[in-house]
């Protein structure tokens, strides 16, 4: 096979995503030194179009970035006002005082924001600081020198859907840098391979994720209430699966309504997008929502294994920052604000080692900060709560849980030391056998809707004509093995209805509908035979979202 031949670039640093943690890393590096040569590169359209998150944002993160965040017009415009918890049935709620919960799940003097936009406003920042921004750029490879990540292929486009060069081919540029950043988000597929090559994951817990879906609504201005922020438990999901929802009302009458589940769920034949759709059919929502119009809709995973899944985060040549090694706080249902320290906890290691002359030493300062600093004291006040409710389940991780984190905080310890997590959460699907089917109501059209219909208010969009970035390992899988076995789950879990079982020829076969993929890599999570492998597409390509 011909070598391609690609233009090459250096850099001090090259960070892959522009999110959170990517954008706050380089802002850091031109705070600390001008001359820095630093680009980052996003496969999303533009900066925002990919990212999706609920979003609550604790400022914490950002005042440590930039102290001056509001003279400099920063879009945090909805201070949350109110917080409400509540335990839902299928006809009624009870709300849940929040006196009993520790401090740390207060969400006053943090703010409902488009993260989206927040991360579009870092961009500007960082590029008035000389950053280079490049969206459209998907980073699909890494360039290697010897055992050191030295760098990432970027911009390659025009390939058939075979695999083999277009008549428009584009090669793409190789970008290299003393550091490669990695801040791809959840399941990142440079993120993979780096893990893979340096077992990055020993030793560790297996990293834990939910699946979470989020729409836009504009309701009724009678019944909008800036600023209040409402989280929910139980029902519709049950005993088939752990998870929640959030209600985070913004500015101009508008709400973000999103539903989590717990991707560790047995029950093969749960179908997280409608356990969603049924959520808004709960007297309470429907009450809000009625007179409305949803506007925009998205999914994305959410990596929920805490401080035991955090894996070794250096690596010869570079870090992994944000999601991409997993630090959300899971109870308070935030991670944003640790992805922004840690981008500046990687930028400060890398500048430290550059200005020393120890450029492609591994960061160690970097992984102390992370285990030992802030990110690390917030994981490990909940680091207990998430294996609790998979082990007793709703009701015990909220007592237990709540009584753990008054302990870790008060004490500084906890009575049962650090939980591990079981099994991957692709493990804990059961055979479909063992567990009943269920039926989920039809989407009204109203308050609820099909999965296709939704997708189109993502924006998403792929170039038809290159290959299919979902990539099975073995082609014979779904049909085979998957679908006697589990009903092939596929056709479940999948928030966008990516994956078909469609019969041909009076014989199953397994369709994949890449162009409505969002970017979620819950299939790259969730199949039980891992046989689906997430790439990314080419650059620009994917959901397109506005105000997510």
């Amino acid at each position: 096979m011909t070598e391609i031949e690609r233009e090459s670039m250096e850099y001090d640093v090259v960070i892959v995503g522009a999110g959170p943690a990517g954008l706050s890393a380089a802002i850091r590096l031109k705070q600390i030194d001008p001359d820095l040569e630093v680009v980052v590169l996003e496969k999303g359209s533009e900066v925002g179009a990919h990212i999706l998150s609920g979003a609550v944002l604790d400022p914490v993160g950002l005042n440590a970035l930039i102290p001056d965040w509001k003279a400099k017009g920063a879009p945090l415009n909805t201070p949350v006002t109110k917080d409400n918890f509540y335990a839902l049935g299928p006809a009624g709620g009870i709300r849940i005082p929040n006196w009993p919960m520790p401090k740390l799940m207060s969400n006053h003097g943090n703010y409902i924001v488009s993260m989206g936009n927040v991360c579009r406003w870092l961009a500007e920042q960082a590029e008035e600081l000389g950053v280079e921004v490049f969206p459209g750029m998907a980073a699909s490879e890494i360039v290697w020198d010897g055992d050191r990540v030295a760098g990432v292929i970027a911009g390659e486009f025009g390939k058939n859907p075979d695999g083999t060069q277009g008549d428009a081919y584009e090669p793409g540029m190789e970008l290299r840098g003393k550091y490669v950043f990695l801040g791809e988000g959840v399941r990142g597929s440079l993120s993979k391979t780096v893990m893979e090559k340096f077992n990055l994951s020993d030793g560790h817990c297996p990293q834990k994720f939910g699946l979470g879906m989020k729409e836009i609504w504009e309701i009724d201005p009678e019944k909008h209430a800036e600023g209040t922020v409402t989280h929910t438990m139980g029902w519709p999901l049950g005993s088939n699966a752990g998870g929640g929802s959030f209600i985070y009302h913004l500015e101009n009458n508008q709400i973000y309504i999103g539903f989590v589940v717990h991707l560790n769920y047995e029950n093969p034949h749960v179908f997280p997008y409608m356990e969603f759709q049924r959520f808004k059919h709960h007297p309470m929502v429907a009450e809000l929502l009625k007179g409305g119009k949803r506007v925009a809709y998205g999914a994305r995973a959410i990596s929920e294994g805490g401080l035991q899944s955090l894996p070794k985060m250096t690596f010869p040549g570079g870090v992994l920052m944000g999601c991409s090694a997993g630090m959300v706080n899971v109870p308070r249902i935030k991670g944003n604000h640790n992805a922004m320290l840690s981008g500046i906890a990687a930028a400060e290691a890398a500048a430290e080692a550059i200005k020393a002359g120890r450029e492609g030493d591994e960061l160690t300062r970097y992984e102390s900060e992370v285990r030992d600093g802030a990110i690390g004291k917030d994981l490990s006040l909940v680091r207990n709560v998430k294996p609790l409710w998979a082990k007793w389940g709703l009701v015990a991780s909220l007592a237990l849980g709540g009584l753990d984190m008054w302990t870790n905080t008060l004490l500084g310890k906890s009575f049962f030391g650090t939980l591990r997590h079981g099994k991957s959460d692709a493990k804990a699907t059961g055979l479909a056998k063992d567990y009943p089917k269920i039926e989920y109501p039809k989407p009204d059209g109203k308050l609820s809707f099909d999965r296709l219909t939704n997708v189109s208010f993502s924006f998403t969009n792929h170039e038809e004509s290159q290959p299919c970035h979902l990539q099975l390992r073995d082609p014979s899988v779904p049909i085979s093995v998957n679908l006697p076995q589990y009903d092939e789950p596929a056709q479940r879990y999948c928030p966008a209805g990516v994956y078909e079982v469609v019969e041909k020829d009076g014989k199953p076969e397994f369709v994949i509908n890449f162009q409505n993929c969002v970017h979620c890599k819950t299939c790259d999570i969730k199949d039980p035979s891992q046989n689906i492998n997430w790439t990314t597409p080419q650059g620009g390509d994917g959901p397109n979202y506005p105000n997510m």
